[in-house]
Protein backbone atom coordinates (compact mmCIF):
# COMPACT_ATOMS: atom_id res chain seq x y z
CA UNK A 1 0.00 0.00 0.00
CA UNK A 2 1.65 3.42 -0.99
CA UNK A 3 2.10 6.18 1.62
CA UNK A 4 0.92 9.55 1.45
CA UNK A 5 3.64 11.77 1.29
CA UNK A 6 3.40 13.81 4.56
CA UNK A 7 3.72 10.18 5.91
CA UNK A 8 6.71 9.11 3.41
CA UNK A 9 8.61 11.89 4.38
CA UNK A 10 7.64 12.59 8.09
CA UNK A 11 10.37 14.18 9.57
CA UNK A 12 10.82 11.54 12.56
CA UNK A 13 12.33 9.91 9.89
CA UNK A 14 13.41 11.47 6.87
CA UNK A 15 16.83 13.28 6.10
CA UNK A 16 17.77 15.33 2.95
CA UNK A 17 20.99 14.28 1.58
CA UNK A 18 22.44 16.52 -1.61
CA UNK A 19 24.65 14.92 -3.76
CA UNK A 20 27.57 16.93 -5.32
CA UNK A 21 26.01 20.34 -4.63
CA UNK A 22 29.18 21.84 -4.74
CA UNK A 23 31.12 24.62 -6.75
CA UNK A 24 33.08 22.53 -8.90
CA UNK A 25 30.08 20.44 -10.33
CA UNK A 26 27.22 23.04 -10.32
CA UNK A 27 28.77 26.77 -9.64
CA UNK A 28 30.36 28.66 -12.56
CA UNK A 29 33.65 26.62 -12.67
CA UNK A 30 32.19 23.37 -12.52
CA UNK A 31 34.18 19.90 -14.17
CA UNK A 32 31.31 19.47 -16.82
CA UNK A 33 29.98 22.40 -18.48
CA UNK A 34 27.88 20.70 -20.35
CA UNK A 35 25.86 19.67 -17.05
CA UNK A 36 26.02 23.06 -15.60
CA UNK A 37 23.67 25.13 -18.16
CA UNK A 38 21.08 22.85 -16.48
CA UNK A 39 21.55 23.45 -13.20
CA UNK A 40 21.10 27.14 -13.11
CA UNK A 41 17.78 27.43 -10.48
CA UNK A 42 19.47 23.94 -8.45
CA UNK A 43 21.13 26.18 -5.94
CA UNK A 44 18.32 28.15 -4.55
CA UNK A 45 15.82 25.57 -4.71
CA UNK A 46 18.32 23.38 -2.79
CA UNK A 47 18.49 26.09 -0.28
CA UNK A 48 15.48 26.58 0.10
CA UNK A 49 14.76 22.70 0.88
CA UNK A 50 17.50 22.43 3.41
CA UNK A 51 16.44 25.54 5.27
CA UNK A 52 12.81 24.09 4.97
CA UNK A 53 14.43 20.72 7.01
CA UNK A 54 16.59 22.27 9.09
CA UNK A 55 12.77 24.09 10.52
CA UNK A 56 11.13 21.16 10.64
CA UNK A 57 14.04 19.37 12.41
CA UNK A 58 15.12 16.91 9.76
CA UNK A 59 18.47 15.77 9.33
CA UNK A 60 20.82 17.37 6.19
CA UNK A 61 23.95 15.79 4.80
CA UNK A 62 26.27 17.05 2.51
CA UNK A 63 27.42 14.74 0.09
CA UNK A 64 30.80 15.68 -1.93
CA UNK A 65 33.21 14.42 -4.57
CA UNK A 66 37.12 14.99 -4.25
CA UNK A 67 40.30 14.40 -5.91
CA UNK A 68 43.76 14.58 -4.70
CA UNK A 69 45.74 16.33 -7.17
CA UNK A 70 48.11 12.58 -7.19
CA UNK A 71 44.64 11.29 -8.10
CA UNK A 72 45.33 8.57 -5.16
CA UNK A 73 42.40 6.75 -4.56
CA UNK A 74 40.76 7.88 -7.23
CA UNK A 75 38.80 5.48 -9.76
CA UNK A 76 40.49 5.20 -13.32
CA UNK A 77 37.74 2.77 -14.84
CA UNK A 78 35.31 4.95 -16.31
CA UNK A 79 35.39 7.37 -19.26
CA UNK A 80 33.65 10.04 -17.03
CA UNK A 81 36.29 9.67 -14.21
CA UNK A 82 39.06 9.86 -17.22
CA UNK A 83 37.36 13.35 -18.25
CA UNK A 84 37.77 14.87 -14.53
CA UNK A 85 41.30 13.93 -14.17
CA UNK A 86 41.71 15.70 -17.53
CA UNK A 87 39.96 18.94 -16.17
CA UNK A 88 41.18 21.86 -15.07
CA UNK A 89 39.14 21.76 -12.19
CA UNK A 90 40.09 20.11 -9.53
CA UNK A 91 38.13 19.00 -6.60
CA UNK A 92 40.39 18.90 -4.41
CA UNK A 93 39.92 18.21 -0.32
CA UNK A 94 39.51 22.05 1.28
CA UNK A 95 39.66 23.70 -1.73
CA UNK A 96 36.60 26.41 -3.06
CA UNK A 97 35.66 23.90 -6.05
CA UNK A 98 35.16 20.69 -3.48
CA UNK A 99 32.94 22.79 -0.66
CA UNK A 100 29.04 23.15 -1.15
CA UNK A 101 27.73 25.39 -3.74
CA UNK A 102 27.80 28.87 -3.03
CA UNK A 103 24.31 29.77 -1.98
CA UNK A 104 23.54 27.22 -0.45
CA UNK A 105 23.65 27.48 3.38
CA UNK A 106 25.09 25.27 5.44
CA UNK A 107 24.56 25.01 9.12
CA UNK A 108 26.36 23.66 11.90
CA UNK A 109 24.04 20.80 12.13
CA UNK A 110 24.65 19.86 8.77
CA UNK A 111 26.86 17.03 8.29
CA UNK A 112 29.35 16.99 5.48
CA UNK A 113 30.86 13.86 3.94
CA UNK A 114 33.48 13.16 1.29
CA UNK A 115 34.16 10.57 -1.21
CA UNK A 116 37.43 9.83 -3.15
CA UNK A 117 35.98 7.57 -5.59
CA UNK A 118 32.84 5.37 -6.65
CA UNK A 119 29.85 7.13 -8.72
CA UNK A 120 27.43 7.90 -5.56
CA UNK A 121 27.04 9.44 -2.10
CA UNK A 122 27.03 5.53 -0.75
CA UNK A 123 29.82 4.28 -2.11
CA UNK A 124 31.95 3.88 1.37
CA UNK A 125 31.44 7.42 3.06
CA UNK A 126 29.24 5.75 5.66
CA UNK A 127 26.08 7.68 4.47
CA UNK A 128 23.97 4.37 5.03
CA UNK A 129 24.95 3.93 8.61
CA UNK A 130 25.04 7.80 10.12
CA UNK A 131 20.87 7.82 8.29
CA UNK A 132 20.08 4.43 10.53
CA UNK A 133 21.94 6.14 13.24
CA UNK A 134 19.67 8.56 12.88
CA UNK A 135 16.90 6.84 12.54
CA UNK A 136 15.99 7.32 8.95
CA UNK A 137 13.57 5.81 6.62
CA UNK A 138 13.21 8.08 4.29
CA UNK A 139 15.95 9.98 1.93
CA UNK A 140 15.18 12.42 0.14
CA UNK A 141 17.34 13.07 -2.35
CA UNK A 142 18.84 16.03 -4.49
CA UNK A 143 21.38 17.16 -7.19
CA UNK A 144 23.42 15.82 -9.74
CA UNK A 145 22.88 14.02 -12.01
CA UNK A 146 20.08 12.47 -13.05
CA UNK A 147 22.87 11.06 -15.83
CA UNK A 148 24.73 8.67 -13.19
CA UNK A 149 25.25 10.30 -9.57
CA UNK A 150 21.48 10.38 -8.40
CA UNK A 151 20.82 7.05 -9.98
CA UNK A 152 23.40 5.54 -8.87
CA UNK A 153 22.34 7.17 -5.17
CA UNK A 154 18.79 6.02 -5.55
CA UNK A 155 19.58 2.55 -6.18
CA UNK A 156 22.33 1.98 -3.56
CA UNK A 157 19.48 3.56 -1.15
CA UNK A 158 17.21 1.65 -2.49
CA UNK A 159 19.11 -2.09 -2.49
CA UNK A 160 19.75 -0.40 1.63
CA UNK A 161 16.43 -0.76 2.53
CA UNK A 162 15.46 3.21 2.44
CA UNK A 163 12.33 4.81 0.95
CA UNK A 164 13.89 7.64 -1.89
CA UNK A 165 11.79 10.27 -2.74
CA UNK A 166 13.02 13.06 -5.56
CA UNK A 167 11.78 16.51 -5.54
CA UNK A 168 11.86 16.71 -9.66
CA UNK A 169 12.87 20.29 -9.39
CA UNK A 170 15.73 20.06 -7.40
CA UNK A 171 17.68 17.13 -9.45
CA UNK A 172 19.10 17.94 -13.04
CA UNK A 173 20.47 16.23 -16.10
CA UNK A 174 21.80 15.97 -19.36
CA UNK A 175 20.52 16.82 -22.36
CA UNK A 176 17.05 17.56 -20.41
CA UNK A 177 15.08 15.04 -22.35
CA UNK A 178 16.96 12.62 -21.34
CA UNK A 179 16.99 13.96 -17.69
CA UNK A 180 12.65 13.59 -17.91
CA UNK A 181 12.85 10.21 -19.70
CA UNK A 182 15.19 8.74 -16.85
CA UNK A 183 12.59 10.37 -14.40
CA UNK A 184 9.82 8.85 -15.84
CA UNK A 185 11.51 5.43 -16.73
CA UNK A 186 13.62 4.70 -14.26
CA UNK A 187 13.00 6.76 -11.33
CA UNK A 188 9.56 6.12 -11.68
CA UNK A 189 10.21 2.68 -10.84
CA UNK A 190 12.18 2.92 -7.98
CA UNK A 191 11.40 6.09 -5.95
CA UNK A 192 8.41 8.48 -5.17
CA UNK A 193 8.64 11.53 -7.54
CA UNK A 194 7.11 14.55 -6.00
CA UNK A 195 7.59 18.40 -6.51
CA UNK A 196 9.36 20.88 -4.20
CA UNK A 197 6.33 22.59 -3.31
CA UNK A 198 4.98 19.66 -2.00
CA UNK A 199 8.08 18.48 0.21
CA UNK A 200 7.64 21.72 1.26
CA UNK A 201 4.23 21.64 2.19
CA UNK A 202 4.78 18.67 4.01
CA UNK A 203 7.73 19.64 6.00
CA UNK A 204 5.51 23.07 7.28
Amino acid sequence: MALHLEELIAPAHTALVTQECQNGVIGSHAVFPALTAHTRELIPTVDRLAKAARRAELPVVHCLAVRRPDGLGANANARMFGAAAKSPILLEPGSPAAAVADGITVAPSDLVLSRYHGLGPMADTGLAAILRNLGVRTIVGVGVSLNVGMLNFAMDAVNAGFQFVVPREAVAGFPPEYAEAVLANTFNAIATITTVDAVLAAWK
